[in-house]
């Protein structure tokens, strides 16, 4: 088995595209006007509308209601993506500015446009590094 996507549904797929875009530094591939993915080198980042939904079943997803998942994103350097992202006025939700955690990893949370949660973490211990190689 292979982790392929994870999905995030959204009022305004355009709005969240533009972003992860921006934060990737990765064009999107829209299938659709409502469906967009965004393939990223380990797993693809798919945004569909909300009216998308219906195809799985009423009530299947809530757009803008995630408050346990957390979208992670390794980097080469937290920092710079602090400022770089910062220097683009993209993080206007920080939850928590570059902080190396006990684990070993150097993180930047900050919330997307719609509320959920955004690691970019950098490994700055050699266990971390280790853990995170591959």
């Amino acid at each position: 088995m292979r982790f392929a996507s994870i999905r995030v549904i959204t009022d305004d797929p355009t709005r969240l595209v533009t972003f992860y875009e921006q934060v990737t530094g990765t064009g999107a591939r829209w299938l659709t006007d409502q469906f967009a993915e965004l393939l990223l080198p380990s797993c693809t980042l798919a945004i569909g509308a909300t009216a998308t939904v219906a195809l799985f079943g009423a009530g299947a997803a809530t757009p803008a209601s995630n408050r346990s998942a957390i979208l992670e994103f390794l980097v080469d350097d937290v920092d710079r993506e602090h400022a770089r992202l910062s220097a683009q006025g993209l993080l206007t939700d920080v939850v928590q500015h570059p902080t190396t955690m006990p684990w070993g990893n150097r993180s930047l949370l900050f919330r997307d446009p719609d509320g959920a949660l955004v690691n970019l973490f950098t490994p700055v211990t050699e266990q971390a590094r280790a853990r995170n190689t591959g």
